[in-house]
């Protein structure tokens, strides 16, 4: 699939496709609005810079989201992000319900988070999970198994002590 990145048609439908995802997936890992958004803007420059050539927008979504995870993990790792403090941000949900969820979802440890928004608010299948991450499809399915029970029992404690 030919893209003509130049364009301000292409650019356009290509924010207009995946800025929600990609805000998401940073969200998850950034824990902050704000600097998910930096990084979904960072996404979308790397597109532009690199100008990969896609076979399908499967292919083009799982390249993005790659990017995103990657300069997520680049940013939590870096210098300056460990000397600052985080604000509290609000949560990307519509209702306090989901709030509540999203809130647990985000205390998982990282490895976790990935999965569980990779296959539930994403769709992809357990391969096409190792495949962006580049782990091995038993990898992914245990930490999804392990994520699981973790957010089952970390709801249930919340539900109990309501």
């Amino acid at each position: 699939m030919n893209k003509f990145y130049g364009t301000e048609n292409y650019i356009q439908n290509i924010i207009e496709k995946y800025s929600d995802m990609i805000l998401r997936i940073s969200y998850s890992y950034m824990k902050n609005l704000n600097d998910a958004e930096d990084i979904t803007q960072e996404t979308f420059i790397k597109l532009l810079e690199k100008q990969p050539t896609f076979q399908s927008s499967e292919q083009e979504k799982a390249w993005l989201i790659k990017v995103a995870i990657n300069l997520s993990k680049d940013k939590l790792k870096s210098s300056w992000f460990k000397k600052t403090a985080p604000l509290e941000g609000e949560f990307i949900a519509a209702t306090q319900e989901d709030n509540e969820i999203i809130a647990t979802v985000l205390s998982l440890p990282l490895k976790y988070r990935s999965v569980i928004f990779l296959f539930y608010y994403e769709d992809y299948s357990i391969s096409e999970i190792a495949n962006i991450l580049n782990l091995k499809e038993s990898t992914v399915g245990s930490q999804l198994s392990r994520a699981r029970k973790l957010l089952k029992s970390k709801l249930m404690e919340d539900f109990e002590h309501e």
